[in-house]
This record gives structure tokens, C-alpha cells and sequence, in this order.
């Protein structure tokens, strides 16, 4: 093992990168948990044949997944979520077309309104269960909508990402751009020029992959009775029927509580402060999911046994798993190299200034964070001379970690639909979410850079 850390940092980032690729290509051929369990063999050789010191899970992440999926299935045991359905599901009849374009919206809106994209884990099984009910093939939506939550975290006012980027545009020593004043000026081109990227999305989502009665590798699984009735669970339709008033009562306590969420994180003050800091948004949603979950236990008529029983649920705990080990083992591996790759991309960009988008992108897949890519890449950017109105254009470009499908969000998703089309290929990079995401961020980049031309930053 000594030869191995003896070799030179870029030999040794080749081959952990091939060690975490195997992991992940074997692990998403056998599907599910496995991609979590494979983690653990990545952890193992890094930490014993690399000397790598173990990196952090992304506790925050699992455990508000934890909390949103229990509220969710919840939700679901009340029957609250055949109210949202019917709802749903009235106005879908008349074109089911655009929830291919509304899912999207629906779950960056909500980020932008909440300061983290984690808040999709409540709409994706309600995003699946109109979709598979209206027919349509449930990865344009799906893929889709992960896609979009996270492109609203740089378009959001109470994002980390949002917040840190413009105290570094507006840091002394940093060149003056005319007319930049603050996150307002941010958000008038990140806000806009997100909101064309995610209608690209969708408009490309509506045409990607069969339809699921022309695709015959799925026709050819629902034969099985009993992966059919996984699939559809049960076949009638919401519409014509009259539900419960407590079923009323259940989805608007779930829709109170996420209110509520929004309401603290569009205003901070009304969260309690510790340190002289607001209350993280993060806590926030895991306490309001696990309340909503309560009430709905205590004002509704849920069997609490069949919570960890549905679909929802299960769905969640194998996310859950699988997140744990891809981000305990992807963590351990970049951190120790995030020196040696800031300096290296550093080079590059300073001789070709327009690369500043690609650098930026890449850095975010390998911190899996907008906001720590922001942190680590824009004061070298601003330091070797690449002019803050290209870092303000390219902003959408901190959005990287759908190019491996190994972000939370992406995982659940993949777990969520149980029709088994939004998935990872063979090849792991072939998988669902790569091309909206190449295509939401390209067309915001774009878009970015057309508006920060007209305000003069560019």
C-alpha cells in the first residue's frame, strides 16, 4: 500500500476515479441499494490502500430525505395525496402534455421560494403518480423536475450559493462592474435566464424517450401481474369520485407546513438565531416535515402501520442507502485532491478566460455543491483576471453534479419511479438526467450571458 501513496497526486486521483467508476457502473447494474452498499468498497480502498482520511456523508441531505419522504408517506397512509392527485389529474385530463413543462417549474419555483433544491423529494411521487396515471412516460417529468430544483438554487435569494457569490463580485479589490449594486442585479439575470433554461428542459423532455405503450422492453416487463400492479398500484381513476373531508383536511396540513417553509426562507428574520446566524433552511425543512408528519398522525385518520409499509416510503429508504455510500465515498476522494485540481484548472483558465463556464461546472461535480464550487473557483477566477461579468453570465454554470448520477435528488428520483424509466445506463454517464441537465444549463448560460450584454456587465 505504500507504493500507492507514493505515486504522484494526479496518478493517484486516476486511479481512485477508476476505483469510485467501477463502483458506481457495478453498482447501478444490479440496481437499488446496491449502489449504496458498493460505496462501502470504494471507502474501504481509499481509506486503507490510499491513506485517504474518510470524508463526510452527506448527513444533511440523507436526513432531510429522511424526514420529507416520512411526511410524504404520511401523506399518502391519510389519503391526502388522492386529493392532490384528483386535483391534479382533473386539470392534466384536458392536456397531460404539460406536466412535462409544469413539473420543472413547479420544483424550481420551490427552490427558489425555500433556498435548497431538496424539496423535490415532496413532489416526485406525486409528479410519478400523475404521469404513470395520464400514460405518460414518467422520466420526461421526473428527470426533468430533479433537474430543474437544482438550477433554482442560483436563482434563489436565500441560497447559500446566491448570497456567498455576491459578496465575493462585491469584495474589495474586486473590479467594479457599472450598475451592480448588489443580489438584486444577480438575481435579474439569474432569475430570468433560469426560467428560460428550465422552459428548454421541458420542451425537451416532452419529446425524449417511447411513449410507454410503444416501448417494449416496459410492455414487455408489466406482463408480470405483479410488477404491473407496482408499477400502477391501483388502476381506477380519482376523477368522478367524492373523497373524505379529513382527506381535505390532510393535504391542506401538508401544504400548510410547506407554506410555512417557504414563508422562513423568503424571510429570515422570522427564523430563531443562534450565534448571531438565522436558523439553516435545512433544519427548518426536517423540523416542518417531521410536524407535518405529526399532524397528519394526530388530526387525521392514518394507520400509522401502514406508513413504513407504502410505497413511498420503501422508495425513500433504498434512496437513503444509496445516497450514504456514493456520498461518503465520492467526498472522500475529491476533498483530498481539491487543491491540485483548483491549481491545475486554475492554469487553464487563466490563459483561455472563456473556459471559466467549463471549469466552474467541472468543480461543481467534483464538490457536488453550488455553493462550494462558487467558494473554491470564483476568488481564483476573480484573482487571474476573468472579469466578474463573465463569472455573473455564467452563474448557472456552478450546476454540474448531473453529469454522474450520484446527487440525492437524482438517486431518489431514480428510486421514485418505480416504472423503472428514469434510470442509470449501462455506461453510468448514459443515464437520465445528463441531457437535461446539459440542456438547462447550456440554454442559461446562453441566456445569462445575452442579459448581462444588454445591462452592460459584459
Amino acid at each position: 500500500m505504500d507504493f500507492l501513496m507514493s505515486l504522484s497526486d494526479g496518478k493517484q486521483f486516476a486511479i481512485q476515479l477508476i476505483i469510485v467508476l467501477i463502483c458506481l457502473f457495478y453498482g447501478a447494474r444490479k440496481g437499488g441499494i446496491a449502489l449504496g452498499l458498493l460505496g462501502g468498497i470504494g471507502i474501504f480502498v481509499l481509506t486503507f490502500g490510499f491513506g485517504v482520511k474518510p470524508g463526510k456523508p452527506a448527513i444533511d441531505v440523507i436526513f432531510t430525505i429522511l424526514c420529507v419522504v416520512v411526511a410524504s408517506a404520511t401523506l399518502l397512509s391519510s389519503g391526502g395525496l388522492d386529493v392532490m392527485l384528483q386535483i391534479a389529474e382533473r386539470i392534466l385530463r384536458r392536456n397531460p402534455k404539460f406536466l412535462t413543462i409544469l413539473a420543472p417549474f413547479v420544483t424550481w419555483f420551490l427552490t427558489i421560494l425555500c433556498g435548497t433544491g431538496h424539496v423535490v423529494y415532496t413532489m416526485m411521487p406525486i409528479i410519478y403518480d400523475i404521469a404513470i396515471k395520464n400514460n405518460i412516460r414518467p422520466e420526461r417529468p421526473m428527470a426533468g423536475a430533479s433537474v430543474a430544483s437544482q438550477m433554482g438554487i442560483i436563482c434563489s435569494p436565500v441560497s447559500v450559493a446566491v448570497v456567498s457569490l455576491t459578496a465575493m463580485l462585491l469584495a474589495e479589490g474586486v473590479p467594479h462592474m457599472e450598475g451592480f449594486d448588489g443580489y438584486i442585479n444577480l438575481l435579474q439575470i439569474t432569475i430570468p435566464s433560469g426560467a428560460l433554461g428550465v422552459l428548454c428542459v421541458g420542451i425537451y423532455s416532452w419529446f425524449r424517450g417511447k411513449d410507454l405503450d410503444k416501448d417494449e422492453e416496459f410492455q414487455e416487463r408489466i406482463k408480470d401481474p405483479k410488477f404491473k400492479e407496482y408499477v400502477y398500484g391501483e388502476s381506477k381513476t380519482l376523477l368522478g369520485q367524492k373523497l373524505p373531508t379529513i382527506e381535505w383536511v390532510a393535504m391542506f396540513i401538508f401544504l400548510g407546513a410547506i407554506a410555512l417553509v417557504a414563508l422562513l426562507g423568503i424571510f429570515k428574520g422570522l427564523r430563531p438565531s443562534f450565534d448571531d446566524k438565522p436558523m439553516s433552511m435545512v433544519a427548518v425543512i426536517q423540523m416542518f416535515m417531521l410536524m407535518a408528519g405529526s399532524a397528519l398522525v394526530i388530526f387525521t385518520k392514518v394507520k400509522v402501520s401502514d406508513i413504513g409499509n407504502n410505497a413511498i416510503f420503501k422508495s425513500g429508504m433504498i434512496a437513503m442507502v444509496a445516497v450514504f455510500g456514493i456520498s461518503w465515498m465520492a467526498d472522500s476522494m475529491f476533498a483530498v485532491h481539491t487543491p491540485m485540481l483548483k491549481a491545475t484548472l486554475g492554469e487553464v483558465v487563466q490563459e483561455h478566460p472563456w473556459t471559466y463556464a467549463l471549469m466552474l461546472l467541472l468543480i461543481s461535480k467534483f464538490v457536488n455543491s453550488q455553493a462550494a464550487a462558487l467558494a473554491a473557483f470564483v476568488p481564483l477566477a476573480l484573482g487571474i483576471g476573468v472579469e466578474p461579468g463573465i463569472i455573473v453570465a455564467f452563474a448557472a454554470a456552478c450546476y454540474g453534479y448531473y453529469i454522474l448520477p450520484t446527487y440525492p435528488s437524482d438517486l431518489a428520483t431514480i428510486q421514485f419511479d418505480r416504472s423503472g424509466t428514469t434510470h442509470i445506463g449501462r455506461f453510468v454517464i448514459n443515464h437520465s438526467f445528463i441531457i437535461p441537465g446539459l440542456v438547462g444549463v447550456f440554454s442559461s448560460c446562453v441566456f445569462g450571458y445575452l442579459l448581462a450584454l444588454v445591462a452592460g456587465y459584459v
